[in-house]
């Protein structure tokens, strides 16, 4: 078997040879390139070739931001937004203005809108580049008072939602058959979720629930629009694997919080998928403590970058028996675990007997690194764990 195929047997419950190993390297790869750290068989070598070489599966889920045609594939960064080439959709804005300014690592956009004007800033420094992170960082949110509710209910009620299913078939193409190519959608579950985790500061998010309740209400509901657009597009998109919100914390979307903002928007995207035979991948790095009942509520198929103990209050056996095969898990090796420094080395091998442990029958499980591999990563263990692999064995 292929490691696809390896993968979405595993998601589809079938027997497997062995536990598919998919880490994601891609900040440990650029973040060790820049530095001219790489181990010597790979100094020259691409991801992909290296990966390839490795015999490990291609992790193709969370997105290079900085794969751009030109700067408007990030415009609307701001605004929770991407136009990546790769990606299943296009979004654009009927009926809005916008001018981009570059003034060395910030991107400052205007819009101009018949309902008020928006600024947003965005940063890519080099301490970013020399991480290998190419995700940038909001520095101005598009909300910064009651007077852009307006201006962004204007924003997204104008915004419509094109196929780019070409681009997603040519990334698929790309990836063949060493993983399933993600199609990713977005960062947030759902127009709540991307209120708070896109558009406003966390803390002032909270004082608006809490004082402007209606408004809030309001501006998810233009959000709705464009966000119903969204399923519609993607799930016609010939892809296999969906990606639609990340990053989960127990106190930040509180059980409650997740129950009647996140848990309606992803199972509403599941069931669109579901009788196509596609499966939905959430990122649930994060403290989920408290959140695995609405994890199962929500219908999703992969829970990507589960990171337990030490590292969470979880362990794996305890999202394990929770998940109980409903649920595959994508990751699970909490990076710290590739760290010396972090722990030693006689710890890392009464860590990966437990972990192995804790593995169980190992079904429902394509191991890989919680978050990701960090710059600072033993490659060594990397293989160490590969090996353990093969050394369980079968799952069936």
């Amino acid at each position: 078997m292929t490691h696809k195929q390896h993968m979405l047997a595993v998601l589809r419950g079938q027997p497997v040879d062995r536990i598919p190993w998919v880490p994601r390297l891609d900040l440990w790869y650029r973040a060790n390139q820049r530095a001219g750290t790489l181990p010597a068989r790979y100094a020259n070598a691409s991801l992909m070739e290296m990966v390839d070489d490795l015999g490990f599966g291609y992790h193709a889920v969370i997105p290079d931001f900085k794969d751009l045609r030109s700067a408007e594939d990030e415009i609307h960064r701001a605004l929770g937004i991407y136009n990546l080439h790769f990606m299943p959709i296009r979004t654009v804005f009927e009926g809005v203005e916008w001018k981009m300014t570059q003034e060395g690592d910030r991107q400052i956009v205007e819009y101009h809108t018949p309902a008020g004007n928006l600024t947003t800033v965005t940063v890519y420094d080099e301490a970013m580049r020399a991480g290998g992170i190419t995700i940038t960082h909001v520095e101005r949110y598009a909300f910064s008072g009651p007077q852009d509710y307006e201006p962004l209910c204007h924003l997204f009620s104008h915004a419509r939602v094109e196929p780019n299913y070409a681009g997603y078939a040519a990334f698929a193409q790309k990836i063949g058959d060493r993983g399933f190519a993600t199609a990713f959608l977005s960062s947030a579950a759902s127009p709540m979720h991307l209120i708070q985790r896109e558009l406003m500061p966390m803390d002032v998010f909270f004082y608006e629930m809490a004082d402007r309740p209606e408004a809030l209400e309001h501006l998810a509901e233009c959000i709705g629009q464009y966000w119903r657009q969204m399923y519609a597009v993607a799930a016609q998109a010939p892809a296999e694997v969906f990606m639609l919100g990340a990053n989960y914390h127990s106190t930040i979307q509180h059980p409650r919080f997740f129950a009647e903002h996140i848990t309606p928007g992803l199972a509403e995207f599941g069931a669109m998928l579901h009788p196509r035979g596609k499966f939905l991948l959430t990122h649930t790095d994060g403290e989920n403590l408290g959140l695995l009942p609405h994890y199962l509520a929500s219908g999703f198929d992969i829970a990507d970058s589960v990171c337990p103990h030490p590292m969470t209050k979880l362990s794996l056996g305890d999202i394990r028996r929770e998940f109980d095969g409903r649920i595959t898990i994508m990751g699970g090796v909490p990076s710290v675990a590739l760290l010396k420094s972090s722990m030693p080395d006689a710890d890392f091998q009464d860590f990966l007997d437990d972990f192995f442990r804790q593995v169980g029958r190992g079904d429902h499980l394509i191991l890989g690194i919680s978050d990701t591999t960090p710059p600072a990563a033993d490659f060594e263990r990397l293989l160490r764990i590969r090996d353990r692999i093969e050394a369980f064995g079968p799952v069936g």
